[in-house]
């Protein structure tokens, strides 16, 4: 026959046990999690270089020249859209930092390249990128940023 004073409910033992477990699930899930964000950070770079680039084309047939800054791509500073506010990108890529990549912009006037490089590589990427009016994306796996020699994005 049971006593009556018995008390319903988990042991430490127990709880010990179902804690020790989902650490463990952490511990292998996390470096996985990592690694899933770093890649959807890399690819939200590669859809933001297409995007400077495909501005970089509008702003060339509409101005005659290519941008020389990310600000003269993003929003006008006055009311009017103009040279040095085309309003072809948003407001925080015009910045030059957005998901985690820096990008710089250099230009003359018949040519550009366009570098995006991660603000802290391994963390925030493990890729830098590189494009120029040739409109091609290329990737450099490691920290030295990406050049017209790198290999293209497949």
């Amino acid at each position: 026959m049971r006593s009556k004073n018995r008390r319903r409910g988990f042991s430490l033992i127990e709880l010990l046990i179902v804690i020790a477990i989902i650490l463990i699930i952490a511990a292998i899930a996390l470096p996985n999690l990592k690694t899933a964000r770093m890649n959807a950070l890399e690819m939200a770079a590669i859809r933001h270089m297409t995007t400077i680039n495909t501005a970089q084309t509008q702003y060339y047939s509409t101005y005659g020249k290519y941008a020389t800054t990310l600000q003269a791509l993003g929003p006008p500073q006055g009311e009017a859209e103009g040279p040095d506010g085309a309003g072809m990108i948003p407001e925080d890529l015009a910045s030059g930092e957005k998901g985690g990549y820096r990008f710089t912009l250099q230009a003359t006037d018949h040519q550009f390249t366009l570098n995006a490089d991660p603000v802290s590589f391994g963390s925030t990427g493990r890729r830098t990128f590189f494009c120029d009016e040739s409109l091609t994306v290329r990737n450099n796996f490691g920290a030295e940023p990406a050049d017209k020699n790198s290999p293209p994005i497949q």
